[in-house]
Parts: C-alpha cells; sequence; structure tokens
C-alpha cells in the first residue's frame, strides 16, 4: 500500500530513528516497503538500511526509487524524522479519499521558534510528503533530490504529527 522514501547521505543514526517509527506501519500491513536512496555515504547507513530490511538504491538518486517503489502512494521523510502515534489511521484516511499530496503536523515540541521560522530556509520535506506515485514519478523528471521534488507543492495537512529531523548542519559531522 505504501512505499516510504527516505534519501540519505552520511545519516545512519538519523536512519535508524526514523525505521524505529515506521515499525508500526509494517506490522498494520500499512508500510509495504523502505526504499533508502543513498547519495555516497561513507558510513555504515547501508548497513543500517540492510539489516531493517529495506531497498538500498546506491545510484539513481531518487527517481531511481520511485521507479523502485511497489505502492501506489509514497511517504518521503527526513533521515531522523519521527512520526508520532496515531499518523498511520492519518494517512489511511488521506489516501482513501484524496488525490493531494499531504504534509504531517508538527508536534509541538519540534516547531522552531519565530524568528526562526521567518529566517531561516524552510526544508520542503521536514514536515514528510505523502503522494502518490504517478504524480511523484512526473515531478521526479526534473528534480534532483527529494527535497527539489517536495518544494512549492501544493498540500493538505494530515491530522498527525511528526517530530521535524534537525537541521542537516547539526546531523553531519
Amino acid at each position: 500500500m505504501l512505499s516510504v522514501l527516505i534519501e540519505t547521505h552520511n545519516d545512519e543514526e538519523g536512519l535508524a530513528r526514523t525505521l524505529s517509527t515506521l515499525i508500526g506501519g509494517a506490522v498494520e500491513g500499512v508500510v509495504r516497503e523502505v526504499v533508502v536512496c543513498d547519495t555516497g555515504s561513507s558510513d555504515q547507513t547501508h548497513r543500517v538500511a540492510e539489516h531493517a530490511g529495506c531497498h538500498y538504491v546506491g545510484s539513481g538518486g531518487i527517481a531511481a526509487g520511485i521507479r523502485q517503489a511497489k505502492g501506489d502512494w509514497l511517504l518521503f521523510l527526513e533521515p531522523g524524522a519521527r512520526l508520532v502515534e496515531g499518523w498511520i489511521d492519518a494517512v489511511l484516511a488521506h489516501t482513501a479519499r484524496q488525490t493531494m499530496a499531504a504534509r504531517f503536523s508538527r508536534a509541538r515540541g519540534s516547531r522552531p521558534p519565530f524568528l526562526a521560522r521567518v529566517f531561516s530556509a524552510n526544508r520542503a520535506l521536514a514536515d514528510g510528503l505523502v503522494i502518490s506515485k504517478r504524480q511523484a514519478a512526473s515531478l521526479s523528471k526534473n528534480a534532483g533530490s527529494a527535497e527539489a521534488l517536495a518544494r512549492g507543492l501544493a498540500t493538505k495537512k494530515l491530522d498527525a504529527e511528526i517530530w521535524a529531523a534537525p537541521p542537516r548542519y547539526k546531523r553531519r559531522r
């Protein structure tokens, strides 16, 4: 039903955190697969993906991951993002009645202060993205990354929350 795509680059710890929040979805049969699209990691990202049973795409970028995905709906997440309990029902309800893409709401403790929101660059995938495979495949033709695919996309808000991944400059060393 749902394929999860995570684009990584030296994100072994963040990937493990994100994968742990997807276990409930896999048990419920909602998460069909997780595709990890790596952009040249030199850490153990590939081992984390393999040990968790993910499909690992080491070349071809996000477009290759979308082509490999088997679900009709895709869930894009940043490594380190954590879905809050209740996300499964919200995603199922949305995909049953919508054709439009959707994003999660930020968990209260994950929301940046007002001035930080005003003066920092928004990350298009900070709130995740649920999108039909057909729409994602079409958008991926002109997008070099998952972030570029999600940028500027009109979306609905899901009735579920996400703890956003910390900004990249804090996650990488």
